[in-house]
């Protein structure tokens, strides 16, 4: 009851003597202040839509174009050949306006036109440019004339001062490959993999496939290049990830190592309390699309770990972590920053048939997990944000919290880690009402999740390699149910007490134990994963396979296990297998590679309810998560049985 007082902002009685109303000042503060972030919010992105929706040009070559024409004007020249006076002729209400407004008006017309038009075209200029990608098979610091003058290019219609999503309108698409080079480069990747009589059935195949179906599936996907941003991203997303029914650890997973040799504080709460505002005032920048193309950043670090959001458990939480990403090669050439508009406030959540992306523009609270409780910690008070050494009061209030957990909640979140059908029928079965959907809400709409492990974790003991391993092992994928600290950040500092620096208001409410009704039930299990190489020079660019077991790659390992070959013939071999793995990496990041213009293919050939044996009996190249999200595509898109 305490709670809900104080959320009142009014109160009044009726009497005979009338009506008594009494006003909490502290709850309209509130009311005042939200209303205020919520519009410098609104006022910030309109802001921001502006000034990267006109780069590389800016608001202010507008006033500049704008400011000389009006002098030309006025100095009775008329760099528009004419233009001017024909703009003047056709302006709404010109009978009503002087000369002089008419003119300052047509100026302004023409001024605004003629910025366009530069706009416009140093953007397809640098659209242009950036489709070149010669640049990646000469050699390391020794670029050719042609490249230097390119880049030379690259700067001088990049633009200054460029936002976190500037340069997304000017990034080329990903293009489609020719059927005919994608078929031929599936088979020389599986020349080293089956027998001859194998190969020259999937040859025959291939060759086939190049001259019947293949023509026409390759329309449709050429279509879809030309009108959606990325021809591969959005099923890639929906059908191996987002219908991928396989467990997300440790498939989906993965994790930034945390410092291995220093140990800034001994003291827990300290380290979570910088860390966490660290994370927050980069998410600040990240809001602003104030991070600068060039000077790098974070990349995304799944720090889940709940019911709802995987984390450790499912990898459906996203977060931050120290350490290097850069949105520009070498400071030059600009890639994709699609990736950063759901690194916070996301949750992954889990459907029956397909899972689905829970965004929030904002959150303003984070979830917290230690000793199997969860918590849920308010990162604002009186309109600012928490610093750091009031954070770690909060923590440290949940690390002295004797409160056992619930029976069952310890390993509540192991829910996350099995199955997503299992996961998803449990939480519509036991979520859906009373204290679970409040809990599970609040740890779904957080802005991230935080473990405040029990054990030390890091590069201990008298192995270092054993350590490592388990320090990994921690990392990727915890208990099962758990997740460990993130890493820390120097630059805000610890007192000689190893407290962290600032000072405590002592109005901050504590810390909400979420409270749960847990069933008997639980269980999960591991599933394979893969590597892949990004594609990020294209607009909304993800993954490529490198398939780097190439015919050259066999050789090479060959002689390494033959003992009649000499140490020079080895390393030949290397060279040569090496060089074969660059040339397969340039492809994939150029987009050149297969398997994402094959899995297209596959969709295609799905969505028009036609057979391909080439498609279907090399459908393994897909991978496990793959083929399960595509085996009932025809029941999904409705098509009428074969």
């Amino acid at each position: 009851m305490a709670e809900a007082h104080q959320a009142v902002a009014f109160q009044f009685t009726v009497s005979p003597e009338g009506v008594d109303l009494r006003l909490s000042h502290a709850a309209l503060k509130q009311v005042y202040l939200a209303g205020l972030r919520s519009w410098k919010k609104k006022i910030t992105r309109l802001r921001n839509s502006l000034v990267t929706g006109v780069f590389p040009a800016s608001p202010a070559s507008w006033l500049v174009m704008a400011a000389a024409i009006l002098a030309s004007q006025a100095s009775r020249l008329d760099p528009s050949m004419g233009l001017i006076g024909k703009i003047k002729e056709h302006l709404p209400a010109s009978a009503y306006l002087s000369e002089p407004a008419r003119a300052g008006l047509g100026a302004l017309a023409f001024a605004t036109l003629l910025w366009l038009g530069l706009v416009v075209t140093m953007r397809g200029a640098l659209r242009a440019l950036l489709c070149y990608h010669g640049w990646m098979g000469e050699e390391h610091g020794r670029p050719s004339h042609a490249t230097k003058c390119w880049l030379a290019l690259v700067k001088i219609f990049a633009g200054r001062r460029p936002m976190l999503y500037s340069y997304q309108a000017s990034l080329p698409r990903l293009p489609v490959p020719p059927v005919s080079d994608t078929v031929q480069r599936y088979l020389e990747s599986m020349r080293p993999l089956l027998s001859d009589s194998h190969f020259q059935r999937a040859a025959a195949l291939g060759r086939d496939f190049e001259r019947s179906l293949g023509p026409r599936l390759q329309w449709y996907l050429t279509l879809k290049s030309w009108w959606a941003t990325n021809y591969v991203s959005d099923w890639w997303e929906e059908y191996v990830y987002l219908r991928g029914r396989g467990p997300l650890m440790v498939n989906s997973n993965y994790y930034a190592m945390d410092f291995l040799y220093v140990t800034p504080t001994p003291l827990q709460a300290a380290r979570a309390g910088n860390v966490v505002h660290a994370v927050l005032l980069y998410r600040r920048l990240l809001n602003r699309e104030q991070i600068k193309p060039g000077r790098g950043g974070w990349g995304g670090h799944p720090t889940g770990g709940a019911p709802g959001q995987g984390g450790r458990s499912g990898a459906e939480r996203g977060g931050a972590s120290a350490g290097g990403c850069a949105l520009m090669i070498q400071g030059t050439l600009p890639m994709c920053s699609a990736q950063y508009e759901r690194m916070f406030n996301t949750t992954r959540v889990p459907g029956v048939e397909a899972d689905s992306l829970q965004h929030r523009r904002d959150s303003r609270h984070i979830a917290v997990f230690h000793a199997g409780r969860f918590f849920r910690v308010g990162l604002y008070h009186g309109g600012r944000l928490l610093g750091p050494r009031e954070l770690q009061a909060q923590f440290q209030r949940i690390l002295d919290d004797p409160a056992p957990p619930a029976p069952g909640e310890e390993t509540l979140a192991a829910l996350t880690a099995g199955p997503r059908e299992p996961w998803a029928r449990a939480r519509r079965t036991y979520f859906g009402s009373g204290r679970n959907q409040d809990s599970l809400r609040a740890v779904e709409q957080a802005a991230f999740f935080l473990t405040l492990d029990t054990t030390e974790q890091g590069l201990l003991g008298p192995e270092p390699g054993r350590a490592l391993d388990r320090y990994a092992k921690a990392l990727l994928h915890g208990q099962c149910h758990d997740r460990p600290p993130m890493t820390d950040v120097f630059q805000l500092g610890y007192g000689a007490d190893g407290h962290c620096k600032g000072e405590l208001d002592p109005s901050i409410p504590p810390p909400q134990k979420l409270q749960w009704e847990i069933p008997e039930e639980d269980k999960g299990k591991f599933c394979l994963t893969y590597e892949a190489a990004m594609t990020r020079l294209f607009r909304e660019g993800r993954t490529e396979t490198v398939r780097s077991c190439s015919i050259e790659s066999c050789n090479f390992v060959r002689a390494m296990t033959d003992s009649a070959q000499s140490a020079a013939q080895r390393l030949a071999l290397f060279r040569v297998a090496a060089a074969k793995h660059q040339t397969l990496y340039r492809r994939a990041m150029t987009g050149a590679g297969i398997d994402r213009h094959l899995f297209c293919l596959y969709v295609v050939s799905k969505y028009l309810g036609v057979d391909s044996p080439f498609l279907r009996e090399d459908a393994h190249r897909f991978g496990a998560n793959i083929r399960t999200a595509l085996l009932d595509l025809r029941a999904l898109f409705n098509l009428p049985p074969k």
